[in-house]
């Protein structure tokens, strides 16, 4: 699978798991070295009332769990959204190796936009990270939601 099919993917289980919990279309993929999907994760913070339930996160979680081991560091990581400091602690702490997000998050972004925790010198782990893979059509996701929103309150 190459990115920008995992990032379809990633696309899709977003925009379907907003419909049944109402959280932030988010959604991540991860990849193993093959370019297999190993595991897939939305925001579910609504859904389990968890504020570390991100799509990174549980898609990290799923993915230690299917590979019977917490350093990932032959995997492949493709969310939709820059992600947050606590989800790029994580990535830093699986040992992810590779880092793919399509929107950029100028209020909340922790890799390139307000921080750049993955890519700071002092990190332990450097994690490869690639940017802006259908970054359009994550954002519109994005805004899509949140106009609804709006215009429910």
């Amino acid at each position: 699978m190459n990115l920008e099919e995992a990032m379809s993917l990633a696309l899709d289980l977003a925009q379907k798991s907003t419909l049944i919990s109402n959280d932030v279309p988010v959604g991540a993929v991860i990849l193993n070295s093959a370019g297999e999907v190993v595991a897939t994760g939305t925001n579910e913070r609504e859904l389990h009332k968890d504020p570390t339930a991100h799509a990174e996160i549980v898609a990290l979680r799923k993915a230690a769990l299917n590979s019977n081991k917490w350093r990932l560091d032959t995997h492949t990581l493709v969310v939709t959204l820059e992600p947050c400091a606590m989800c790029a602690g994580a990535i830093g702490q699986s040992r992810i190796n590779r880092l793919v997000f399509g929107a950029w998050d100028v209020k909340a972004g922790a890799v390139g936009s307000v921080w750049d925790v993955l890519r700071d010198p002092r990190a332990l782990h450097k994690v490869e990270v690639v940017t802006g893979v259908l970054a359009k059509q994550s954002a519109e996701l994005l805004q899509d939601f949140f106009k609804a929103q709006r215009q429910r309150n």
